[in-house]
């Protein structure tokens, strides 16, 4: 069965919330609908906490990086400590790695998991997916060995506390990376996998799909099909 396509605005637009299914519907999302409605149905950014209001030089977070015991994001000279997740997120997580890593085993295009950092330098943002898909060449930062330039694709893994941030800051920074050309989100409350998409023309489109469906991933030339992903309907939690 085929996904349902939305058409979205250019990079400013903020992602959106769960609306009901619209099957064929090709509209435009605003930036301020979608923020209006991210506070209507009260989503906040829970993913971390500043460690320190001090702000660092990107070395000095690197730096920091090494000796740490947990992830942290960099955001334009500001720390956060990452957020642990649930069971379910770590299964999605490496069921993932698993459905497209077989998919893409022959190919040009490799998996990488969150231990691979990100980083967006227009939007000065280093951070960790829970997916990362690079075609080709791996391309790190002049400044760090250890950041990945060059995503062809990003997947996140949804949470209560971190939807609200995966579908706007942070995909807001995504966009901005030249290389990337798909972005996946993938429900832990429920059986759903969303893609945003960008085009030729540099506009993103959304794309979703749920049990009993499947989507094509065409920057990495695969289909995701739900029920691979998902499984035993009694796995998943709210």
């Amino acid at each position: 069965m085929n996904a349902s396509l939305w058409r979205l605005t250019p990079i400013a637009s903020v992602l959106g919330v769960n609306e009901p299914r619209q099957r064929g519907a090709d509209r435009e999302l605003g930036a301020s609908t979608w923020s209006r409605k991210l506070l209507e149905l009260g989503y906040h950014h829970e993913v971390s906490e500043p460690a320190s209001k001090q702000l660092f030089s990107y070395a000095e977070y690197v730096e920091r990086e090494r000796a740490a015991a947990i992830k942290h994001e960099w955001i334009a000279g500001e720390i956060f400590a990452m957020t642990g997740g649930t069971p379910e997120h770590a299964r999605l997580q490496a069921t993932l790695a698993r459905v497209l890593g077989n998919a893409l085993l022959d190919g040009p295009c490799e998996v990488y998991s969150s231990d691979l950092r990100v980083r967006s330098r227009t939007t000065e943002m280093a951070t960790y997916a829970d997916l990362t898909v690079v075609c080709g060449e791996l391309d790190t930062d002049p400044d760090d060995a250890n950041a990945v330039t060059n995503p062809t694709l990003l997947v996140e893994v949804l949470s209560p506390s971190t939807e609200a941030y995966d579908r706007g800051q942070k995909a807001a920074h995504y966009r901005q990376i030249p290389s990337l050309r798909e972005y996946v989100l993938v429900a832990q409350d429920a059986p759903r996998i969303e893609v945003f998409r960008r085009g030729h023309d540099g506009h993103w489109s959304f794309l979703e799909a749920g049990r009993g469906e499947s989507l094509v991933l065409e920057s990495v030339g695969c289909t995701l099909a739900v029920d691979e992903v998902f499984g035993r309907t009694d796995t998943i939690t709210a």
